[in-house]
């Protein structure tokens, strides 16, 4: 991999803050599902935890991205993260007691409002402290975090669980946001682009104009949310751990994914050759739904682990490329607004695919939800290519991008 973004000491710190905190959040990620889940029984109340975190997302995330244009950026992201760990304290406190499925549907709906606050700030941040011709590698090593994270966060959830209950595991949560308070105090400041308007309605509008201007970034959006709104089967991943060998798989059906986005990214210096962005997003997504077919049709352990891993191997190169369009060609006055539709594209996809996936499931069964959502995300990519002809054919080498990065210290 290339490691030269590593040489700057800001960027070295923002990826340790991301990294630490998103360990604690894959522990939570896994709690709050598997509480919610022995707490009711039932799928659809856990699927109902993605409609609950969509709506106050909805609400905060283009305020954020607003915001991340207009003040300091590392501001921002320090008062949120405090927010963050002040959610999962309160989750540690609940789970010592007999709380109501509401109480935990109140709680994740206030942590992710504070994620739409946040995630815009953090994301345009980083492009801003390396150079230019090494947002490619920025690219890679978020995935490389996202994938070693995702696959021990999970792992270290499913541990502290089994052995020392929820309470330790949402305190392991605050811990990390602890430490990752401690590394974004040591960041320099971030003051707004030179120019930039205060957060205003008509702010948030001119990033949708922007956006909507760009064939290919709307393709980027577009592929990714009905790539997770029918192929993403989290919510179900308490009920089938059931089926494929009890509370000690829940963590492995959680982190296989991951294994998989972290060999494809730990092998990625490939990436920067690509020219076709576009398609390479398409091809990508479309192999992440014929591996959730094959994972919804698998019996035993080990064939679905794979078909997971082959799935999250897929997401990573699709997040590679996302990830190299937008950081190469979008303006910095801009990227606040920007990450703000890429971070709603992002995380409702997702959240809305734990609704379809429970919704179906209690309908059809388990087995349904999962084969059907595969296929509809195999269709749905193709008819996005059929739709989005600049996003297919996308070219970076063609592409005059706009985005002026100032060169960071060291």
């Amino acid at each position: 991999m290339d490691l030269s973004p590593f040489r700057y000491r800001d960027y070295r710190l923002i990826y340790t803050a991301q990294f630490v905190s998103l360990l604690g959040t894959m522990a939570t990620y896994v709690a709050l599902p598997y509480q919610m889940y022995r707490l009711t029984g039932s799928s659809f109340s856990v699927g109902l935890l993605g409609l609950v975190e969509l709506v106050p997302l909805l609400a905060t995330a283009f305020i954020g991205g607003a915001i991340a244009d207009a003040v300091d950026r590392r501001r921002i992201a320090i008062a949120t993260d405090v927010a963050l760990a002040a959610g999962s304290g309160a989750l540690a406190i609940v789970a010592s007691t007999s709380a109501s499925a509401s109480v935990l549907y109140l709680i994740a709906a206030w942590m992710s409002a504070v994620s739409g606050l946040q995630r815009p700030a953090i994301e345009s941040l980083v492009p801003r402290l390396v150079e230019k011709h090494e947002l490619p590698a920025v690219a890679s090593l978020a995935v490389v975090r996202g994938s070693v994270g995702m696959i021990a966060g999970p792992a270290i959830g499913g541990v502290l669980i089994a052995s020392a209950g929820l309470t330790a595991t949402y305190l392991t949560d605050v811990a990390s946001y602890a430490a990752s308070l401690l590394c974004l105090s040591l960041i320099k400041a971030m003051p707004p682009p030179e120019g930039s308007e205060r957060p205003s309605v008509a702010a948030v509008i001119e990033g949708f104009t922007y956006a909507r201007s760009r064939q290919e970034l709307v393709g980027t959006y577009v592929v990714d949310f009905v790539a997770m709104v029918f192929g993403m089967p989290l919510a179900l991943f308490p009920a089938l751990s059931d089926r494929l060998g009890g509370l000690p798989v829940l963590g492995l059906l959680y982190a296989a994914p991951a294994v998989g986005a972290l060999g494809a990214s730990l092998t990625s210096r490939w990436s920067p050759r690509v020219q076709r962005h576009g398609l390479a997003v398409m091809v990508a997504a479309a192999v992440w739904g014929l591996a959730i077919v094959g994972f919804g049709l698998c019996t035993t352990l080990w064939p679905a682990l794979v078909c997971l891993a082959i799935a999250g191997g897929a997401d990573a190169i699709s997040g590679i490329f996302r990830m190299t369009m937008w950081n190469e060609t979008i303006p910095d006055a801009l990227r606040g607004r920007l990450a703000s539709i890429e971070m709603v594209s992002y995380m409702s996809g997702p959240l809305l695919g734990h609704l379809e996936a429970g919704a179906v499931a209690a309908a059809f069964g388990v087995t349904a939800s999962v084969v059907s959502g595969g296929i509809l995300c195999v269709i749905g990519v193709l008819a996005c290519g059929i739709w989005l002809p600049r996003f297919v054919g996308y070219d970076a080498q063609k592409f005059k991008g706009c985005q002026v990065v100032e060169s960071p210290s060291s």
